[in-house]
């Protein structure tokens, strides 16, 4: 999925790799070579997770050097996109891949931390309704819990304070407009934390697993929402990811050429 030729530091100063072959080839990124966490599989998911409509502003929380915002934007060339990144290097290679790829007229880049007061957010830009689509791959750990990497980036990427998840997803039901979407991807056994968090603030909540083999358990999950919603919950079917073999499935394949959309209805 990922294939990289190193390049000369961006503007932002970053040691960085040029992506050539991301999401089907068709995204340009440049990504931290070494000491941050890089876009990956979970990526590719979240990016193909929820169709934007016509016309609408996609925020991308916690997005890194931007890949699943600008992979979505890619495929929805009316849609609006903000990215949000507290730091400031990561912050500074998402602008320029917005630029890489041709999508700076409609990408802005918030550099805030989405756990801070609200005072803060507001000044970084963070304000409510921002956004008609949530994207959001929290850091999959809290501080205490596991063992974090000796990466200094790594470990950031990874880890939330303790109640850290609850007040990421807080922050990112103020930052939708009512009715907005949420689409999250998190480690599966973190799901009843997912849901904890999620409860009284969405309805229309929709989980489906990830799987590495149809005959292995889940690693991922892979949750819609609504925000302010009295749909009810729903248990999708899973994706599976690679066959017996290793191979991709076909599906699997077709979302990583960036060719097809998950969604609540669509994964088979």
């Amino acid at each position: 999925m990922n294939c990289a030729t190193p390049e000369p530091p961006g503007e932002s100063g970053v040691e960085a790799a040029f992506e050539r072959a991301w999401f089907g080839g068709r995204l340009h990124l440049r990504q931290p070579e070494r000491g941050a966490h890089r876009a990956g599989t979970d990526a590719v998911l979240l990016a193909s997770l929820v169709r934007p409509y016509p016309g609408t502003t996609i925020c991308d929380v916690g997005a890194a050097t931007g890949a699943v915002g600008l992979a979505m934007a890619l495929r929805a060339p009316t849609c609006g996109l903000v990215l949000v990144e507290r730091d400031p290097a990561l912050a500074a290679l998402a602008r320029d891949n917005a630029a890489l790829n041709g999508m700076s007229a409609r990408v802005a880049v918030l550099e805030g931390d989405i756990l801070a007061g609200g005072a803060e957010r507001r000044m970084a830009g963070l304000v409510p309704g921002l956004a008609d689509l949530v994207l959001t791959n929290p850091p999959f750990f809290e501080a205490g819990r596991h063992r974090a990497s000796p990466v200094a980036g790594k470990a950031s990427a990874h880890t939330l304070p303790a109640g850290g998840l609850d007040r990421w997803l807080r922050t990112c039901v103020e930052l939708l407009r009512p009715r907005g979407r949420l689409g999250l991807i998190h480690r599966a056994d973190a799901l009843p934390a997912c849901l904890d968090a999620l409860h009284g603030r969405f309805g229309a909540i929709a989980v489906r697993p990830v799987q590495a083999r149809a005959d292995m358990a889940a690693i991922r999950v892979l949750v819609t929402a609504v925000k302010g919603s009295r749909a009810p919950f729903a248990l999708l079917a899973p994706v599976v990811l690679h066959e017996a073999d290793g191979a991709f499935t076909p599906f699997a394949a077709t979302l990583n050429a960036g060719a097809a959309w998950i969604g609540p209805d669509d994964a088979p």
